[in-house]
C-alpha cells in the first residue's frame, strides 16, 4: 500500500499539465490503481489493487463552485491550455468548474482520464500519454 508522503512527493514535483503523464507514471510504480479528483474542494482519492483509498487535500485550494451547465468546448480549451504547459492546477481546477466538471477519474492500468459533470455523464475520455 502506497502512503499519503508518497503521494505528495509525486504531486509536488508538479508544476503544469505537461507533468501530469510523469506524475502518472510515479503513481502506477506506488500501486495506485485509480485516482478521483474532486474540482470544488480539490480532494484526491488514491484507490490501490485492493479499493483501499488514501485522501489528499490540497492546503491552499479555493471552494469552486461547479456550474451546473456544462460544456465540452470550454473543457477542451482549458486542457489544451493546461497540458501545453500554460496553466497551473487551480487554474486548470477553475476552468474545469466554469466548464461543469465535478471531478475527473484516472484509471491507472488503462491510461485513462475521465472529466464527470455532476449528474455522473461523461464529458471527455482522453488517453494518457505513456512516459519513456
Amino acid at each position: 500500500m502506497f502512503s499519503i508522503e508518497e503521494i505528495k512527493i509525486a504531486e509536488s514535483k508538479i508544476e503544469t499539465g505537461a507533468d501530469f503523464p510523469k506524475f502518472i507514471s510515479e503513481i502506477k510504480a506506488l500501486g495506485v490503481k485509480r485516482n478521483d479528483v474532486y474540482v470544488s474542494n480539490g480532494l484526491s482519492v488514491y484507490f490501490d489493487g485492493d479499493d483501499h483509498s488514501q485522501q489528499v487535500s490540497p492546503d491552499e485550494y479555493p471552494n469552486l463552485v461547479i456550474n451546473d451547465e456544462s460544456s465540452v468546448e470550454k473543457l477542451k480549451h482549458a486542457l489544451s491550455v493546461h497540458q501545453s504547459g500554460e496553466t497551473d492546477f487551480t487554474t486548470f481546477c477553475k476552468q474545469a468548474a466554469d466548464a461543469g466538471v465535478e471531478k475527473w477519474v484516472i484509471d491507472v492500468d488503462e491510461m485513462t482520464c475521465t472529466y464527470l459533470d455532476s449528474e455522473g455523464h461523461e464529458l471527455i475520455k482522453e488517453n494518457i500519454p505513456q512516459v519513456v
